[in-house]
């Protein structure tokens, strides 16, 4: 039993506390805007964790090096945990090369929480409807430990695609090449119109997530900015396209298994069509909006003006296609690398980063320099 000098002791702290006469020890504080190591954070889906970061342009050689262009090559096998490091293993591929790690020295530190074939639900926080994939957190949950140990100043967001089924209209697109020898274009438009409002109200959801995360950290809204951006088209128009639609080079050899109708509906309507409404949600969410529709404009697979690699024609910023091929037969890399920006796609995408990182208000397009490397990436307005 404690006795009456404990008691009383225990009895006189409270009073002592208020009167501000004893103080105690203050516990480990956590960062907060201003303090801690600053930081720039990527988020969502493949098309900003890194996916296809492993491929230096494109070569029909299965073997070894693949000319040069497979960086998981070792010199007696393949390793892609060299490019995706512990990722690979579950999948979420974020890559040595990925945008926030292609953009150069924006902060102290350059965090990815990205993770490839992410929706809008793999971002909200779990008390939100948060679901969690390939072994980890909700992205916004994830994001809460980050702003309470760093000064976040900037927070770049690609999400939605896959919620569109975005893969899957690849995938469909292919077989009607392949297999029916049929147009997809027509029946998925509608399934993307069928499904629109729905992921654009979702992708917005997220926006609002992560704003709940930084106010819950201490953060003000002047204190970081959200970049939302969109997506590139990996296809070329039809009149740009170096195979002809008759015949079977366009699979065999280009890797690029679309009809003529179908490479226009991509181009011209569908990365459009996705861009103007993701516009339009960063602007009802107060988001700058980094247009990327453009970013690949000659760089594509398949493109006139890109080559694949060869023995002659070595792997090159300025002469590679920039985006990874769709490889059925898996006998280079996995499925799921194909039709994403590539390692020197990801060197670009970098360098958008780091322009609109420079800008701190307004919309922009990023395009690239014909003959160039990332260093030939620009801005537009609008």
């Amino acid at each position: 039993m404690p006795s009456f000098r404990h008691r009383a002791l225990r009895g006189l702290l409270p009073l002592c506390l208020a009167a501000g006469l004893v103080t105690l020890a203050p516990s480990p504080a956590l960062a907060s805007p201003g303090s801690g190591p600053t930081a720039v954070v990527t988020m969502g889906d493949s098309y900003i964790s890194g996916e296809a970061g492993r491929w230096q342009g494109n070569s029909l050689t299965t073997s070894g090096s693949r000319n040069g262009t497979d960086r998981a090559w070792t010199g007696s096998a393949y390793d892609p945990s060299r490019v995706y490091g512990s990722t690979e293993a579950n999948g979420c591929h974020r890559s040595d090369s990925a945008e926030v790690n292609s953009a150069g020295a924006l902060t102290t530190e350059r965090i990815n929480l990205a993770c490839s074939g992410a929706t809008t639900q793999n971002v909200f926080r779990s008390v939100a409807g948060g679901v969690s994939y390939k072994g980890e957190a909700p992205q916004a949950d994830q994001l809460a430990a980050v702003a309470a140990t760093r000064d976040v100043k900037l927070i770049a967001l690609s999400i939605g695609g896959n919620d569109l089924g975005f893969a899957d209209i690849i995938t469909t697109c292919a077989t009607d090449y392949i297999v029916w020898y049929s147009y997809c274009h027509d029946d998925q438009q509608a399934v993307v119109d069928a499904k629109i409002d729905g992921v654009m109200a979702n992708v917005g959801k997220a926006i609002d997530e992560i704003r709940t995360v930084m106010t819950g950290a201490g953060y003000a809204s002047a204190d970081y900015r959200i970049v939302l951006q969109s997506y590139p088209s990996p296809i070329p128009r039809a009149a740009e396209n170096r195979y002809g639609e008759s015949g079977w080079s366009r699979v065999n050899t280009g890797g690029c298994p679309f009809w003529n109708l179908d490479s226009d509906w991509a181009r011209d309507s569908l990365v459009p069509q996705i861009a103007n409404r993701l516009k339009t949600v960063a602007t009802a969410k107060g988001a700058q909006f980094l247009d990327l529709r453009d970013m690949l404009q000659g760089r594509e697979v398949c493109a006139k003006a890109s080559k694949q690699v060869t023995s002659t024609v070595p792997a090159s910023a300025t002469t590679s296609e920039w985006a990874r091929w769709i490889d059925q037969n898996e006998t280079q890399g996995p499925l799921q690398e194909d039709m994403h920006p590539n390692y020197y796609g990801q060197l670009a995408l970098g360098r958008c980063l780091a322009l609109i990182n420079a800008r701190t208000a307004g919309n922009y397009g990023c395009r690239n320099t014909a003959g160039t490397g990332a260093s030939g990436m620009y801005l537009t307005t609008g």
